[in-house]
């Protein structure tokens, strides 16, 4: 008997220790770290200094630092020198239900004085050398089979032809840009070893089927003979790692806090399984309200983001007063509090966790429109 009860009690601890860490592990922060080319696909080399292998080392070198930081979770689409497509690199991101996309390159031109780093967002924007970027990194997909028909028509050639395809709605474009920003700057603290050349926006379809915000670092230039043995350099790799590092961990912090990701009913693996099945639907004809702020810049904890519209009782947000709704997308985006005071509304989301919203993170706007913490805080 008294073996026997040993024994339930040992279970039962086992039983605790499991659910409890399968308890931590919900709501981590999940990024998704892309090393660029691979395998047949050398990407940018010159006098020796080949992309896919700087672009996979500054990845591992991130990717250990993040493993170390708490509530992270790393995904990768490559860890060794194989080939992926470009969309099965976004699809890897949208499986794994991951917050951020982070794809990681080096630049190269002919103009071997060509310096500096450049962090991309996804967009039409029609400046030259950002379509010359676009074309060089979308000129991959002529290596997978079949592309002209997996990429609908799409011509590498000629990154406006994206324009004709689905292009979807950059609902994630402003966090994107704040993520952006955040490398831009953590570049910039190197000093004098890397010129920061800003965050600018191309159509690369590596983007363009990601699921979440994305950004597409290059991180410097291989054709530069000075840069080029910079980025080539362990030393060099591991500033430039826990720059992005930084700077990611720092997104995180802005708009998650110290807990994990965003509770969204509609996830990236579910965006992609709609995406496989979409079809024209013109049959809906009822137009929520939308609710737009009208002050300068204000302060809001969204709750969560949900296809359901939720009636705006206390009793629907776990006891919550003030909360609000904006319909954007076709998603309820679920709001609590608001106030023009930082402070206060740092204690706001403090009141939202208690409640049990976790994953419950700041926003900022200015005239009913989205903008970063830094700049409302500015």
């Amino acid at each position: 008997m008294y073996k026997l009860n040993k024994i339930k009690i040992a279970l039962t601890f086992l039983i605790v220790i499991m659910s409890t860490d399968s308890y931590s592990q919900f709501g981590n922060f999940k990024v998704t770290l892309d090393a660029g080319h691979g395998d047949h696909d050398f990407g940018a080399v010159y006098s020796g200094r080949v992309e896919k292998n700087i672009a996979l080392a500054i990845v591992l070198k991130v990717g250990k630092i993040l493993e170390a930081y708490p509530k992270i979770d790393v995904i990768y689409t490559r860890k060794t020198d194989v080939f992926i497509g470009l969309i099965e690199r976004a699809n890897i991101a949208n499986r794994a239900d991951a917050n951020i996309f982070v794809s990681i390159h080096c630049n190269a031109n002919k103009n071997t004085a060509a310096d500096g780093t450049e962090t991309y967002v996804m967009g039409m924007n029609k400046i030259a050398s950002n379509l010359e970027a676009a074309k060089q990194e979308n000129s991959v997909i002529t290596m997978e089979k079949d592309y002209k028909q997996k990429y609908e028509g799409f011509d590498p050639n000629s990154p406006e032809t994206m324009i004709g395809m689905t292009l979807m709605q950059e609902e994630y474009l402003e966090n994107s840009i704040s993520l952006a920003s955040k490398v831009e700057d953590a570049f910039g603290k190197l000093g004098k070893k890397l010129r920061h050349g800003g965050v600018k926006q191309a159509p690369f379809m590596v983007l363009h089927k990601a699921y979440m915000p994305r950004v597409l670092i290059e991180t410097g230039f291989v054709s530069n003979p000075v840069e080029g043995e910079l980025l080539n350099s362990e030393s060099g790799q591991d500033e430039i790692a826990r720059a992005i590092a930084d700077a990611i961990i720092s997104y995180k912090l802005e708009y998650f806090g110290d807990g994990g990701n965003e509770t969204l009913e509609e996830k990236p693996s579910q965006k992609l399984m709609e995406s496989k099945n979409k079809t024209n639907d013109s049959s809906e004809t009822n137009t929520p309200i939308i609710k737009k702020d009208t002050l300068g810049a204000v302060y809001k904890v969204q709750l969560s983001a949900s296809k359901k519209n939720i009636a705006l009782l206390p009793k629907n947000f776990k006891g919550l007063k003030n909360v609000s709704m904006v319909y954007e997308d076709k998603i309820y985006k679920y709001f609590f509090g608001e106030t023009t005071d930082y402070a206060e509304a740092k204690n706001q989301l403090m009141e939202a966790k208690s409640k049990g919203y976790d994953s419950a993170f700041l926003v900022a706007l200015r005239n009913g429109k989205k903008i970063s913490i830094q700049e409302a805080i500015k």
